[in-house]
């Protein structure tokens, strides 16, 4: 019988991972594309880009956008979510509970995400979640997935090496940041994308829920 691997660290993505905030982004991304004259694309479009940074995010969606353009959108984007949209967003089923059995447990806790530092700043203030995290990771001070160096900061950071901690997310550039740097990797299906596609970059995990991860971590760190 193998030994169980064992994990010093946990690095989550946030949005479609911990947070439930896919309807909130998708309804910001297509106020700030009418309000700066781009086609609304349809929700299944704009939702693919979840999980980038917002420059990356745009360019994803429209690529012949100007610079100037995308800091246009960009600023409206931002200005909507954080501000102006009424559509809901909330912690998936067990996040609570999840962070803080971990964080009994003494193992170190990350984010790595794809959101500004602002917006991230702003709604772990907000569920009150920044409490169970020892760092975090936003495109700002470092660079959009799939690249890796969110994740090799946070090991520097942590004085661990790739094999020593796992990233949890629920797109695939979770799992090929992940993957770009050989660090384990634990697909969700409650997210963004498809399990099908998340599949292939062969993670370690295919969880459908943060009950499963749950159990699942407990045996691994």
């Amino acid at each position: 019988m193998t030994d169980v691997k064992k994990y010093k660290a946990i690095i989550f993505d946030w949005d479609g991972t911990l947070m439930n905030s896919e309807a909130r982004i998708v309804a910001s991304i297509q106020t700030a594309a009418r309000a700066c004259g781009f086609p609304v694309l349809s929700d299944y479009e704009s939702k693919q880009i979840i999980g980038l940074s917002l420059e990356k995010a745009i360019l994803g969606l429209y690529p012949d956008a100007t610079q100037s353009q995308v800091v246009a959108m960009a600023e409206a984007y931002t200005s909507h979510f954080l501000g102006d949209c009424d559509v809901e967003m909330e912690a998936f089923d067990g996040a609570e509970a999840l962070l803080y059995g971990l964080k009994q447990s003494g193992v170190k806790l990350a984010i790595a995400t794809g959101k500004s530092r602002k917006g991230l700043d702003q709604v772990l203030e907000a569920c009150g979640f920044g409490v169970y995290f020892d760092m975090t990771r936003t495109p700002v001070e470092s660079a959009s997935k799939p690249d890796p160096l969110m994740l090799a900061q946070i090991l520097e950071a942590f004085e661990l090496s790739a094999d020593e901690a796992v990233m949890i997310g629920d797109t695939t550039f979770d799992m090929e940041m992940a993957q770009n740097i050989g660090m384990d990797r634990v697909a969700l299906s409650h997210g963004v994308h498809q399990m099908e596609v998340l599949s292939e970059y062969q993670p370690v995990a295919e969880l459908d829920n943060l009950q499963e991860m749950h159990s699942w971590l407990t045996k691994h760190i």
